[in-house]
């Protein structure tokens, strides 16, 4: 069985960024939301955690909407 790496404290508090991944296709971006950021208590660091790993594109850390939807027109180069 494989552990749990989320302490109870992440996992009851809100996340201070989501993790996504930005793929480009032409002009179009695509974004996918692969994860959570959390604050380290003494403020020296984050904790990134992944739900998958993307092997393309770039990922890109953003406060989190109110209502959790995908950026729309962020994060374009």
């Amino acid at each position: 069985m494989a552990r749990k790496t989320t302490t109870t404290a992440q996992a009851h508090a809100a996340p201070a960024y989501l993790a996504w991944h930005v793929s480009q296709k032409g002009e179009k971006s695509y974004w996918n939301k692969v994860g959570a950021v959390w604050a380290h208590k003494d403020g020296k660091g984050y904790t990134l955690q992944l739900e998958t790993c993307p092997i393309n594109g770039r990922i890109v850390l953003r406060t989190p909407l109110d209502d959790d939807r995908q950026p729309e027109g962020e994060g374009r180069s």
